[in-house]
């Protein structure tokens, strides 16, 4: 591999995968090639590689029409939209490329409903070990100064609370009660998979509908089935003002959507914003296959049975060992969160062949794909149960490195 023409924006894995099949990655053609992939790219292929539908739409789709450019109606744009507002409940939807541009749009609305009233006073009231994305706006909302180092100034018009504090979010809105947002995720995955306590979202809902504030949902990683219902919201019959969301909607093909409620779709008009890649047919078709799959084949509730079982099984597997502070999860976002930094179990697990992620220096973070069966599960605890108990003894006084 020659990466000396790649700018070094990432700290990849020495290992690069030729094909795909369901849940396992392949360097190669031998079954001792292949790589159980738990991680799903970061919760973007959650039908898994290579998906019959999604790669059928696809050869069909790029056959007769890529891309037209947004100066035209798209149809398939149009069939999408109307799609993503049914199982959302949200009436208008913006695409683009990437949660952090889905982002940005949410942001561009928040400033546009808060010029409706008094933009000085205005803020938008995000939380603490956030991540809603890379790009500047996106970036400012994100609670890492690693990623913000460098890149000042930042944008301002931002106010960061604790997380899963409704009075901290309260005295926010209250200091600043005129054209205000709140930006949260319903579970912080980048953030080492914190969930809130029940009756959060329902909260921030009451106290933005107070305060006149809109309500403002980054289901970039939690979208898409994969909490176990379309949106995470959806398990508190919350209804945000705007939800954002991207990874897992197109099983691969670069795709966003800002949903909004009409009152707040409406602030945008011809010229106010734009993509010119965003929702062109080719990603429009890729999403309506991946939207078709996981109704068919029920993969919301799936996703929320195999995220229990699972919970279950590690839990189990893993009882013994001292460095597990705990486990949790919702559906299959899953985190187990050490006592200790542990990134050097992602190159421990890759060595048995096995896809993981650490997050905020030790958590374990798994995405595992919504159509994984239930023997591939078990592998899949066995596994990282395996390295687990490998890397706490490494950290065993007289086995070589300090406890």
């Amino acid at each position: 591999m020659d990466s000396k023409h790649l700018m070094s924006t990432y700290a990849r894995k020495p290992v690069a995968f030729e094909r795909g099949d369901g849940v396992w990655l392949y360097t190669g053609d031998g079954e001792d090639e292949r790589y159980l992939d738990a991680l799903s790219g970061l919760a973007v292929c959650g039908l898994g590689h290579a998906h019959p539908a999604v790669t059928a739409a696809i050869a069909e789709q790029s056959a007769k029409l890529m891309h037209t450019s947004n100066i035209y109606a798209i149809p398939l744009q149009e069939m999408l939209a109307a799609r993503l507002c049914q199982v959302s409940g949200l009436d208008a939807a913006f695409f683009c490329n990437s949660g952090a541009e889905a982002i940005e749009a949410a942001i561009k609305l928040a400033r546009l409903h808060a010029h409706a009233d008094n933009p000085a006073d205005a803020r938008i009231i995000v939380t603490e070990n956030s991540f809603h994305g890379r790009t500047l706006a996106a970036l400012t909302a994100t609670a890492n100064p690693a990623f913000q180092s460098g890149f000042e100034p930042l944008v301002p018009g931002f106010v960061r609370v604790p997380f899963d504090d409704l009075d901290a979010v309260q005295a926010a809105l209250e200091e600043y009660p005129v054209g205000s947002a709140v930006l949260v995720e319903p579970i912080q995955c980048e953030g080492g998979i914190n969930i809130p306590a029940p009756g959060y979202l329902s909260g921030l809902r009451s106290l933005c509908d107070r305060h006149g504030a809109l309500l403002i949902l980054d289901e970039v990683q939690t979208g898409s089935a994969r909490t176990g219902k379309w949106f995470c919201y959806q398990h508190e019959a919350v209804l945000p003002d705007i939800a954002v969301t991207a990874k897992g909607l197109a099983n691969g093909v670069p795709i966003g959507v800002c949903l909004a409620r009409r009152h707040v779709a409406e602030l945008f008009s011809p010229g106010a914003h734009g993509s010119t890649f965003g929702g062109n047919p080719l990603a429009c078709r890729a999403s309506l296959a991946t939207l078709d799959t996981i109704e068919d084949q029920d993969l919301c509730a799936r996703a929320g049975e195999l995220g229990n079982y699972l919970l279950g099984a590690l839990r189990t597997r893993l009882s013994g060992c001292g460095l597990v502070r705990e486990i949790r999860g919702k559906g299959l976002i899953l985190g187990i969160e050490l006592t200790q930094p542990c990134r050097e179990l992602v190159d421990l697990c890759l060595e048995h062949k096995l896809l993981i992620n650490v997050t905020v220096e030790h958590t374990i973070r798994l995405l595992p794909p919504l159509i994984m069966e239930q023997d591939q599960a078990d592998q899949m605890v066995e596994t990282l149960g395996g390295c687990i108990e490998r890397f706490a003894e490494s950290k065993t006084p007289g086995n070589g490195e300090p406890s």
